[in-house]
C-alpha cells in the first residue's frame, strides 16, 4: 500500500481556484425576455366533476403559473365546488399580476360545477379578457363504444 502523497498547491494556484469558485457561486442575474414576461397570456381552465385546474401560459404556450383546487387547500368532494373554483381563480390572478400579465385569452375545457363560477370570478378581476373560447372535445361519430354482450 505505501504512503499517500499529498500534493500541496502553491499560492498562485489557490488564488486562481478561489476566483473560479467565486464566479460560479455568485448568483447570475437572469434577464427575462419580453416573451416570458409579456403583457398578454393564455389561461386554460380545465373543469371536471372532481377538480378545477387553471394554467396560465405565455403566447408561445410556456407555462407561467399553475393552480388547482387541491393546491389551494381543498380536499375530497370540496374540490369540485363552485366556491373552490372561484378561490383558485383568485390565487391565479394574483400570481398573474405579479408576473406582469394583464391581458388574457381564456380557453375553457370540460363540464363541471366550477365552470361558470370560475368565469364569473375572472370577470370581476383586473385582468382584461380578450376572448373566451370553449375547447371542450366533442366526438363527431367516431368509433362506437363497446356495449354489454347480448346472448
Amino acid at each position: 500500500m505505501g504512503k499517500k502523497r499529498v500534493i500541496k498547491k502553491g499560492a498562485e494556484e489557490l488564488e486562481t481556484e478561489r476566483k473560479t469558485v467565486e464566479q460560479k457561486a455568485t448568483p447570475q442575474v437572469e434577464t427575462v425576455s419580453s416573451a416570458k414576461k409579456g403583457k398578454e397570456g393564455r389561461l386554460y381552465i380545465s373543469v371536471s366533476y372532481n377538480n378545477t385546474l387553471l394554467t396560465l401560459t405565455d403566447e408561445l404556450g410556456n407555462a407561467l403559473v399553475q393552480a388547482s383546487a387541491g393546491s389551494v387547500g381543498f380536499k375530497g368532494t370540496r374540490k369540485s365546488t363552485p366556491f373552490a373554483a372561484s378561490r383558485v381563480v383568485e390565487t391565479l390572478v394574483q400570481a398573474a399580476l405579479s408576473k406582469g400579465v394583464n391581458k388574457i385569452r381564456v380557453f375553457v375545457k370540460g363540464v363541471g360545477p366550477g365552470r361558470d363560477s370560475a368565469l364569473r370570478t375572472l370577470a370581476t378581476k383586473p385582468l382584461e379578457m380578450l376572448s373566451v373560447t370553449d375547447i371542450t372535445p366533442i366526438p363527431h361519430n367516431g368509433p362506437t363504444r363497446k356495449g354489454p354482450r347480448r346472448v
